[in-house]
């Protein structure tokens, strides 16, 4: 198949920028840059596993789990259905962690996931180190495969948690930032998303019935770690800033919420109101 055809099958397929999916699928397949793709476009690429991969995003499965590797920040992660797929989005919560933590400072992550913002964060921060929580074992194991695949696995540790849960005995320690990028989509939408987030696992997107469950439990059960100047930093829907901040308020915390590039409501910063 030649780029053209596979772009073709992509847009019959109603895949939103299907010439690029087309380019990243043969580029990842057979090696080669997008250059030199660009420079020989209608040569054929055909192959059994092109083929199958073109199947499967034609199928609407995300094209980060058919390349097995994606891009975060300065990082690369493994990818897979025991993960939600890192998004650029996020790249702004990933940030704020960076420039928010002190000198050696300690910060942990809660719904690591494939482990992106806490990785990539001490990744920027080699003073720093990092806890990161999540319940489920195998998306721990893939979390820790990146944090090897990335170089530092040697400052952050993994713990197998609930979140809406008080936090496990072996915390001992305070920690200078909670950063999470909880699951926030309100239950009863769920089936009306694009296609793709079908694959991605349900429980790295379902917030409840409101899509604030996260939100409330870390709240008032795991800021209890914090150290005395220290903040929560989340990721939050489009719509939630307002929600957030009643939040915060009732459990004594200031919010500030920072849009991202396209103008969205995307980080919220919680402090502890001054006494």
């Amino acid at each position: 198949m030649t780029l053209r055809e596979i772009t073709e099958k992509f847009e019959r397929a109603g895949i939103e920028n299907a010439k690029n999916d087309a380019s990243l699928i043969i580029c990842h397949f057979f090696g080669i840059s997008s250059a030199a793709l660009m420079a020989d476009r209608n040569k054929d690429f055909s192959s059994p596993e092109l083929d199958a991969a073109v199947a499967r995003r034609c199928n609407r499965e995300p094209l980060q789990y058919i390349i097995g590797v994606w891009p975060f920040m300065n990082e690369e992660y493994l990818v897979s259905p025991h993960c939600l797929i890192p998004r650029s989005d996020t790249e702004l919560l990933c940030e704020a962690v960076i420039n928010s933590l002190p000198q050696n400072g300690r910060f942990i992550d809660l719904c690591t996931g494939s482990g992106c913002i806490g990785i990539s964060a001490l990744a920027s921060r080699n003073d720093a180190t990092a806890v990161a929580i999540d319940l489920f074992m195998d998306t721990l194991e893939a979390a820790k495969q990146n944090a090897e695949r990335n170089g530092v696995s040697d400052r952050i540790n993994f713990i197998q948690a609930d979140v809406l849960d008080n936090p496990p005995d072996v915390l001992k320690e305070k920690f200078d930032i909670i950063v999470s990028n909880p699951p926030y989509i309100r239950t009863a939408v769920l089936d009306d998303l694009e296609p793709e987030l079908a694959f991605e696992p349900t429980a790295a997107l379902d917030g409840g019935d409101d899509g604030l469950i996260f939100y409330r439990k870390i709240i008032e059960l795991w800021s209890a770690l914090l150290s005395y100047n220290g903040k929560i930093l989340f990721e939050i829907g489009y719509d939630q800033g307002e929600e957030i901040n009643g939040i915060a308020d009732k459990n004594g915390f200031d919010c500030k919420v920072f849009c991202d590039a396209g103008g969205n409501p995307r980080v919220a910063e919680l402090i502890r109101k001054a006494e």
